[in-house]
């Protein structure tokens, strides 16, 4: 069979590198990939008329759209109207990610477990809010901002230049335009993942990605610098309660709202005294932790697909390798504010047979690559434990440079202090 994969970043490389390891598939296309996929098919994800046109072009018999954007954007609706299977949540499914407002506002209708909240499109009663409470803050940016929408405040003076960076100034764009404003939670934070068909959820390998630019955790929120897979946070029972109490009762709620949701659920929670918490929910696979999860999976990633595309999963079980993976992100100089794209990437003719890099920010011009964007690429290292695929990962960055390139020297540290502790 073939594949179409819709977008352009790491997580859609990794997506697209373990759909061609199932044998029931015979080619792997990107739309519109980047400079370590091929082969492309120039394209605009973002619209659903052009998707189509693509996935006939391809031939494709299954389309796996990867990105939060065309998602909310309804590429997905407009592949499933035209006849093409599709995987990946509706725009009115996606909605648990495009609006932070409308998330906060279901999950205070179905009981799952979030921090005290409340939602605002005015911002002086916004600000009033914040002058009315105690604790430490934070302040949300209601649409999708690429994972940059969120800046967590210490202190009432840094929520109100907060609140005035996201309504006023429009740091994050028209997302801005609402906000939620909750109670900052205290705890350790880690990723789960299930897969859906609208009504059976299947858990996937929890993750922890390092979402601060700089090392130990500082500085403004990215899109991810880095991942890795397992995490002691997250052990069997533990994952069993969070699809109990968490995951299930989200697609059980969805479905009853007539927004069956079908794709990967992304839960971001904190793990707090009170146990864990939703932080926000994603419509999508995540990117670090696409990077770091998909090599553990050995079922065929594409037959589980189609199970949830055609409302199948209850029947299926899901097998994973026991290794450890660990992503490192090398980001271009700026990041994440103004980048300068066109820069010579330099080594990635000379990286060890079999070596894990998942191209997002990169372009080809004949033989050589280019940056183009803010995340450049994820480099994995891969196990039989933390320690080993962590210096795995810095290695293979180590031989890889460009310009500016810059990356976090801590990933995975903290799961290494969690175990020694």
């Amino acid at each position: 069979m073939k594949v179409l994969v819709v977008g352009s970043g790491a997580r859609e490389h990794a997506l697209a590198w373990a759909a061609a390891r199932s044998p029931v598939v015979s080619s792997v296309v990107l739309a519109p990939g980047n400079g370590g996929t091929a082969p492309n098919v120039a394209v605009d994800p973002m619209n659903g008329a052009a998707v189509v046109a693509a996935a006939r072009e391809a031939r494709a018999d299954l389309v796996i759209v990867g990105p939060d954007d065309p998602l909310a954007a309804g590429v997905v609706d407009a592949l499933q109207a035209s006849g093409i299977r599709a995987f990946g949540p509706t725009a009115a499914a996606a909605q648990i990610e495009a609006s932070k407002v409308w998330s906060k506002d279901f999950m205070r209708r179905y009981g799952i477990p979030t921090a005290p909240h409340e939602s605002f499109d005015d911002l002086r009663a916004a600000h009033a809010f914040i002058d009315r409470q105690a604790g430490p803050l934070v302040v949300k940016a209601d649409g999708l901002t690429r994972g940059k929408g969120v800046i967590v405040c210490d202190t009432s003076d840094e929520a109100h230049q907060a609140l005035d960076q996201v309504m006023e100034q429009r740091a994050f764009g028209a997302g801005g335009a609402r906000v939620v404003i909750e109670q900052r939670l205290s705890g350790e934070e880690a990723s789960v993942f299930a897969l859906c068909d609208g009504e059976t959820a299947l858990p996937f390998e929890a993750g922890r990605d390092h979402k601060r630019i700089f090392d130990g955790d500082r500085g403004p929120n990215t899109g991810g610098m880095g991942a890795y897979s397992p995490t002691r946070l997250v052990p069997p029972d533990v994952l069993d309660d969070v699809m109990e109490r968490i995951v299930r009762p989200t697609i059980r709620g969805l479905a009853a709202e007539g927004r069956p949701f079908t794709g990967f659920l992304y839960a971001g929670l904190m793990f707090t005294a009170d146990g864990p918490q939703v932080i926000e929910f994603n419509a999508r696979m995540g990117d670090p932790e696409a990077q770091v999860i998909l090599p553990r999976l050995e079922s065929d990633l594409v037959e589980a697909i189609q199970a949830a595309v055609d409302g199948k999963l209850a029947g299926v079980r899901l097998r994973w390798s026991q290794r450890h993976a660990c992503g490192v992100c090398l980001a271009s100089a700026g990041y994440p504010e103004t980048v300068r794209d066109g820069v010579p990437i330099v080594g990635l003719d000379r990286l060890p047979p079999g070596a894990l890099v998942f191209h997002a920010g990169s372009e080809r011009r004949g033989d050589r690559v280019f940056s183009k964007g803010g995340r450049v690429l994820t480099v994995v290292g891969q196990a039989d434990s933390l320690v080993e695929a962590r210096a795995g990962a810095y290695r293979l960055a180590e031989q890889i440079s460009f310009e500016g390139a810059h990356y976090r020297k801590d990933i995975g540290a903290r799961e290494l202090a969690l175990a020694a502790a």
